[in-house]
């Protein structure tokens, strides 16, 4: 994150309010000095009274209209925020998650609300209306038929106030899908649990396209959940989903998204082509960056830091741009906010605004689970990455605890998070170069 900054502070000898400071004024007279004795003109006694009463009240007057304008911003700003949440789209893949999570499952309440944000390649906006052939090629998900969510970030708010953590997960991470009843990528999960169910309903001649479409994917979102819950151990108390084309709009919105890369690097599978040094995406060029993992050192592990550091420089842009400001913008995120957002009803805007305040301040740390080995293969010959599912909850289960030892796993770069000193994270730059 940016460097913390103290305002200068003030001499100790100022007076702390501007009655105090006139107070301390001594009128000048131009008559001649009078005995002591001498009856003073009473007029010229009340002068300075008189200009101290009257800064008092036009200063209260200024401050009544400031806080009136101030009331009316926020209720312009609530209003909104209640107007983004009223364009979501929900769903209760939450609810049935937790109904058919069976035995071992995680606690209900285990000191932490937990978020999971999934991003995914769909080709179709949240109402299940395809996206033109131009969007696509934009997206460069067009040659793609298959439905992944290669984006899972489960963001841990303890509830006693403490540091947050986003934890990441690798796309091709081999977990369980419980109703599956096999391993599986997890960034699979959803998109073949859907594809199961929508041809279970077409066999059972459905032929209501849209709620084909409505119950695939809430299938497919509480396998995700279920898997998840898993691979962390935890129970996952709410749920946010974003599509490429969310990603895409988003940057739109704000005008770009600040990134900066050690080295130059190129793509061709996710049309990354980008220079070395500082430099904002939008549009198909930020999709890209998010989504590029060959011709990185780490592959997927480079690329979770890539969505890491986009985020929370997306978020910082958001909320210092003066966003909830601007009427045209809030309008265009609303839009873009019904097209490409699903979140669960019990989950309110106004709480993942406060979560987005966290991420771009810092008080949110990103971590990637600890894993075994990168580029095995599972017996139908996938590249996959192991992990050991002890491990991985001992990590999560640790992260609620600041004091105790930090397990194996993979901390951010210290260019934001708090995963460093404050003198080193003053020296770092606003947005940290990644790979």
């Amino acid at each position: 994150m940016a460097g913390e900054y103290e305002a200068p502070e003030g001499d100790a000898d100022e007076p702390t309010t501007y009655a105090a400071a006139v107070g301390r004024v001594t009128v000048p007279s131009d008559e001649p000095d009078e005995p002591e004795d001498e009856t003073v003109d009473e007029p010229a006694a009340r002068v300075p009274g008189r200009r101290t009463s009257g800064l008092l009240i036009t200063g209260r007057v200024v401050m009544g209209l400031m806080s009136a304008v101030t009331l009316v911003a926020m209720s312009f700003v609530w209003l909104r925020v209640d107007s983004l949440d009223d364009s979501k789209n929900t769903t209760d893949a939450i609810s049935a998650a937790q109904q058919g999570a069976g035995p071992g499952a995680a606690e209900e309440d285990d000191g932490a609300n937990d978020i999971l944000i999934v991003g995914n390649d769909s080709r179709t906006d949240m109402q299940g209306r395809p996206l033109s052939a131009e969007l696509l090629r934009e997206l460069r998900t067009e040659a793609t038929e298959t439905l992944n969510t290669d984006t899972l970030i489960l963001l841990r708010i303890p509830r006693d106030g403490s540091r947050g953590s986003a934890i990441s997960i690798p796309r091709d991470t081999s977990v369980l899908v419980p109703n599956l009843g096999r391993e599986e990528k997890i960034n699979g999960a959803f998109g073949i649990t859907k594809a199961e169910v929508m041809e279970k309903l077409v066999g059972a001649g459905e032929k209501d396209r849209a709620k084909i479409n409505r119950e695939s994917d809430d299938a497919g979102r509480a396998a995700l959940i279920q898997a998840v819950q898993v691979l962390t151990g935890v129970r996952v108390d709410h749920y946010t989903e974003v599509s490429l084309y969310g990603f895409y709009l988003l940057t739109e919105v704000i005008d770009g998204v600040d990134v900066c890369l050690n080295h130059a690097t190129s793509d061709p599978d996710s049309g990354a082509s980008f220079a070395k040094g500082p430099q904002t995406v939008r549009g198909g060029d930020a999709v890209a960056f998010v989504r590029q993992r060959k011709n990185l050192p780490r592959g997927d592990l480079d690329r979770i830091v890539r969505q890491q550091t986009f985020l929370s420089s997306a978020m910082r842009k958001v909320l210092s741009g003066g966003l909830l400001a601007d009427n045209a913008k809030l309008n265009a995120l609303e839009d873009a906010v019904s097209k490409t957002v699903v979140m669960d009803d019990g989950l309110h805007f106004l709480e993942l605004v406060g979560q987005a305040q966290a991420l771009a301040s810092g008080n949110v740390q990103f971590v990637t689970i600890p894993v075994e080995a990168v580029g095995a293969r599972n017996d139908r010959g996938q590249s996959i990455i192991v992990v050991d599912l002890p491990k991985v909850h001992a990590f999560v289960a640790d992260l609620l605890t600041p004091q105790a030892p930090r397990p194996a796993g993979r901390v951010a770069p210290s260019g934001f998070g708090l995963t460093a000193p404050a003198a080193a994270k003053a020296a770092q730059p606003a947005v940290p170069c990644v790979d």
